[in-house]
Formats: structure tokens, sequence, C-alpha cells
């Protein structure tokens, strides 16, 4: 297979921008807003998320002519999970304190909309090879969205980006005072909206509309 071909490319390109999974179909919100207060635990969640999603295709497209129709949720969903209990004990093992912030988040990938979804519309119906550049690219849309609104959010709501403090008190005459809106699930709403119809925007998926 030429990873390098103009569809291959297609593949991986698409979840970036056109069909984004957040901004253009809106899945996976729920993260979107309850994990994005910094920018780490979105870069870690970005890793977990391309990781499961671009494994579990593969091993689905893999098993995609042996799985009965009737159970094949149930396979998709066995197989999901199993990763994400890998992840999340490897986690544990070496990020604990980062395992701790993600909490129910992580476990809840086993369900995310994103990932069965295209378990189901493009691992059952393609290739492993192909398979996996759907996943790479639908994972790291996801993680695109998040790392942007949790950007936004850190320097906001705490004057830092990754950790650095940006904003201190001696910046400018009357100080920085951190929002504390964006620290809480409102504020990441009003960053992800605004991030949605900048990008819905330039897509043109509004005039589409």
């Amino acid at each position: 297979m030429n990873l390098f071909s103009s569809k291959n490319k297609k593949i991986v390109k698409d979840p970036l921008m056109g069909e984004n999974p957040i901004s253009i179909h809106v899945l996976g919100i729920c993260s979107a807003l309850a994990i994005t207060t910094k920018i780490d635990t979105a870069v870690v969640m970005t890793i977990a998320v391309v990781g499961v999603l671009s494994i579990s295709n593969v091993v689905i497209s893999l098993l995609r002519n042996n799985i009965p129709n009737k159970v094949r949720i149930i396979i998709q969903m066995s197989v999901v999970a199993s990763l994400v209990i890998i992840t999340d004990q490897v986690l544990k093992a070496y990020m604990y304190d980062m395992s701790k912030l993600l909490g129910v988040f992580l476990a809840l990938i086993i369900t995310n909309c994103i990932v069965l979804g295209r378990a189901e519309a493009f691992a059952m119906q393609n290739s492993p090879s192909k398979a996996l550049l759907d996943g790479m690219g639908n994972g790291l849309g996801y993680g695109a969205i998040l790392i942007a609104v949790a950007f936004f959010r850190e320097l906001f709501g705490f004057g830092s980006i990754y950790g650095a403090q940006v904003f201190s008190d001696q910046i400018y005459m009357g100080g920085y005072e951190n929002n504390g809106l964006m620290i809480l699930s409102p504020g990441a709403f009003f960053i992800l909206g605004l991030i949605v119809w900048a990008h819905r925007a330039y897509t043109n998926v509004i005039d589409k509309d």
C-alpha cells in the first residue's frame, strides 16, 4: 500500500479539517468540556484516544470477516474496552497523578461515539492499513480541538500555558486576575462554541447548512 497516495492522505486529513469529529459532527463533547482545564491533561487524553482508536480500528478490521453480524457491537466494545483498560493501567503505573485527573473520562473512551462510530462505519468496511490511518486521523482531529480549548482555558483561567506562567501581577499596572469562569464547564462551553463556529466558518460548513 502506498501510504502517500492521495486517498490515504485524504483519510488522515479529512478528520482534521472538513470532517472533524467534534467541530463538524459534534461528537465527544463531554471530554472536551470536562478535561480541558489544562493543556497537559488534554494532550494525554489525545494520546490515549489516538492509541485506542488506531489499534481498535486495526483489530476490528482484521476480525471483520469473522464477526457475526448480530454480535458485532459487543465485539467492538470488547476490543475497545480491553485497550482502554490497558491504557488506564499504564497511566496508573507511570503517570498516577494524571490518571487521577482524567478519572472516569478515560474509562468513558469505551463509549465514546467517535471510537465506536469509526469501528462500525470504517473499520468494518476497510483494510487494516486504511483503518489505522482513519483511527489516527480521527484521533488527531479530536485531540486538536481538545488542545485548542485547553489552551484558552488554561491561559485565561490560570494565566499559564502548559504550566509556564504567562500572566503575572506585574505585567499590567492593574495586574491580571485569573478568570474563574474559564475553569468551570460554562467557560469550556463558550470557548468550544467559538472554536466550532470559527472552524465551521473556515471550512464553509456554515454556508453549506
